[in-house]
């Protein structure tokens, strides 16, 4: 499969990683349906992308009932899904044990909720449409590619909701990719290291300058779109299967 036959659909998929995947695969001549909680943002990211090429969907990954509705109007705009990116996600930063009280499990519940569950909502929710689709190369039917972070391994100081969140992503990646090989679905996780999303771009200049000299090479923050060509080359690639890559310029993070 390549890009001009891909038909995804992209959680988180109004900025960020998730709009960098979705731009790229509509110059390549894919069409995408974006989902995300912020309807300003996706209107304005249709707009650019073009309403032949791109539709957008306001749903919460959390919530089982909307990503169905989701999906199904995804495939009804696209035809069918063969790409399932998951995108969306919540830092929840914050210490287990704060200087005024312990975090309140809701907040650690969050990153859960949005990162963990939003992933295995929206990979079954497309899962289940893509096992109808006619085979490509290789028997295969459909790709579904996660969003952890190199946190899921060495997570900070601050970190504990959030690694566990993406850590979960990672240790799920194997077995669902396993299960779903009789369908001839291919499931893989990308874990990017310190990139220039909406989060980080808002950072102080200093503060930015100092997350990109800790990247060993290229001593630098990565790009959206070296997200995307990771994506793409997934999609493309039918003997990736099962397995997280780390996309990180050999970041390794400290405590702190």
């Amino acid at each position: 499969m390549n890009l001009k036959q891909t038909k995804a659909i992209i959680s988180g998929g109004a900025s960020g990683l998730g709009f960098a995947c979705a731009e790229h695969i509509v110059n390549q001549g894919g069409q995408v349906t974006l989902i995300d909680i912020n309807q300003e943002a996706g209107d304005e990211a249709v707009n650019k992308l073009g309403k032949e090429h791109a539709s957008f969907v306001r749903a919460d990954v959390s919530s089982e009932t909307e990503i169905v509705n989701a999906c199904e109007q995804a495939k009804n705009f696209l035809g069918a899904i063969n790409v399932a990116i998951n995108c969306a996600g919540v830092l929840a930063g914050g210490r287990v044990l704060g200087r005024e009280e312990p975090m309140a499990l809701a907040h650690f519940n969050t990153a859960i909720q949005v990162n963990l569950v939003g992933s295995f909502n929206l990979s079954k929710a497309a899962a289940n449409l893509m096992q109808h689709n006619e085979a490509y190369q290789d028997g295969q039917r459909g790709v579904i590619i996660n969003t952890a972070s190199v946190a899921a391994y060495e997570g900070q100081i601050g970190q504990a909701a959030y690694s566990a969140s993406k850590g979960g992503i990672v240790g799920m990646t194997l077995p669902m990719a396993r299960e779903l090989t009789r369908f001839g679905i291919r499931v893989m996780t990308i874990a990017p290291g310190i990139f220039m999303t909406p989060m980080v771009a808002g950072l102080p200049d200093d503060i930015k300058a100092a997350l990109g000299a800790s990247v060993p090479f290229p001593s630098r923050l990565g790009e959206p779109a070296e997200f995307a060509k990771m994506a793409e080359h997934i999609i493309e690639n039918t003997y990736l299967n099962g397995s997280t890559i780390r996309l990180d310029g050999a970041v390794r993070l400290e405590p702190k």
